[in-house]
């Protein structure tokens, strides 16, 4: 389908003539419709990559629910590609003779929230990019330098979308990181509580050895809770009662451990929201499995930008483009970027998807532990025993952020890359 076929929102008659064969053009214009209204669009506001992307996925949907899985996965499998394909000829919806007429904008006024360079940066070059564009819109002399202009204003924009995001990223990681000091906070009181009781019972013990030591007979070993120790911050296990080791080594532990544990408390604790722990990260419902990366890869700033420089070069070069050095040059770089940029993509998909696996695993293991909570708090088991369970829960909790955390710190970033 070329853009010459197509009228004067070519994005949208896209879709509709993509839509159509499978849904008939009465259905797909009423999908268009409706997701024009659910997100608040301008009715006639012309369609873009993006919008063509989030009317995608409604029809996704819906197809999963009407004909299946895999009918679905293949219709947008071949949906996505062709879109990725149209967007390198199409950079912007055209212009109407209307929009053509408008005088050069004025540069726009900063206000002081724009304190932060690279995002001040990208404002500008996006605004000047923009300018450049309805001068030459206005100019005839210049209409063969509109494609490329329309290419420079794409370019820029996803730039200055990507530090928008990064600015969103920071405020998010710093979230991030006082619900996670909260969490290990709440981690080192449930480790005191635990430490606390393992030396009381392990001074019991000794108490118990060192009498019968005195009458000359030999103490039966006298195992307090289970036998199994609680996991420490590494991964391994806390030594106390029915460990192996000498109940007077084990003792000398689990004190020092005590000890440093409430040094770190003393420290922190005054630092930490604990209340930031109370509240439990929203962890989206997407299935990453199903993610496609072409249009990702074609809306990369990086890849639009050599995109703009081909298209540059093209205009330069003007009937030798065919043989000139200079358009084969931004040729072999845009196939460089485009491939730097699926490989990008497809590592921040992975890592999303390994710390949603995790999440989704630790959570399993969560529940099992809070239920053992609830009935050893319910049945009135020891105090020790509880203290353990406790403290492994509360462990998980904190592994269960993390991974949320990280996990929807790498879905940000594809969107800042021009992940769907």
């Amino acid at each position: 389908m070329s853009v010459s076929s197509l009228g004067s929102d070519p994005y949208r008659d896209w879709l509709r003539q993509t839509l159509s064969p499978e849904m008939g053009l009465r259905r797909a214009d009423q999908l268009v419709l409706s997701a024009v209204t659910r997100r608040g669009w301008p009715a006639m506001q012309p369609f873009g990559p993006r919008e063509v992307v989030a009317v995608l996925q409604d029809v996704y949907a819906s197809l999963r629910e009407e004909l299946g899985d895999a009918r679905a996965d293949k219709w947008i499998e071949s949906a996505t590609q062709s879109l990725s394909v149209f967007m390198q000829t199409a950079p912007a919806p055209a212009p109407t003779k209307t929009e053509r007429q408008e005088p050069v904008r004025a540069p726009v006024k900063w206000g002081r929230r724009a304190h932060d360079l690279p995002l001040l940066l990208a404002r500008v070059h996006n605004e000047t990019a923009q300018r450049s564009l309805d001068a030459i819109r206005v100019t005839p002399e210049l209409n063969g330098l509109e494609r490329a202009a329309e290419w420079d204003v794409q370019a820029t924009h996803a730039e200055l979308r990507r530090w928008e995001a990064e600015d969103r990223l920071s405020s998010m990681r710093a979230e991030h990181a006082r619900a996670e000091m909260a969490e290990q906070v709440r981690s080192a009181r449930a480790q005191e509580r635990l430490l606390d009781l393992t030396v009381r019972e392990l001074e019991g013990e000794a108490r118990f050895s060192d009498a019968a030591a005195r009458r000359g007979t030999q103490p039966h070993s006298r195992v307090a809770g289970d036998s199994s120790g609680p996991l420490a911050e590494d991964g391994g296990t806390l030594r106390g009662p029915g460990t192996t080791a000498p109940v007077q080594t084990q003792l000398a532990h689990n004190r020092l451990m005590l000890t440093q544990t409430r040094a770190f408390l003393e420290v922190f604790s005054p630092l930490a929201d604990e209340q930031a722990a109370d509240i439990a990260p929203l962890v989206p419902e997407i299935d990453l499995e199903a993610q496609r990366l072409s249009i990702s890869v074609q809306l990369h700033p990086n890849v639009l930008r050599a995109r703009h420089t081909l298209n540059y070069a093209e205009w330069q070069a003007g009937d030798s483009a065919s043989t000139d050095p200079r358009v084969r040059e931004a040729q072999q770089a845009l196939a460089q970027v485009e491939t730097e940029a699926a490989h990008l993509l497809q590592d921040t998909l992975n890592t999303a998807r390994q710390h949603q696996m995790q999440f989704s695993q630790l959570r399993i293991r969560s529940q099992e532990l809070e239920r053992r909570v609830s009935q050893l708090s319910a049945s009135g088991g020891d105090p020790l025993s509880l203290a353990r369970v406790q403290f492994e829960a509360q462990q998980l909790r904190a592994a269960i952020r993390v991974h949320a955390d990280r996990l929807l710190e790498a879905l940000g970033l594809l969107d800042a890359l021009g992940g769907n």
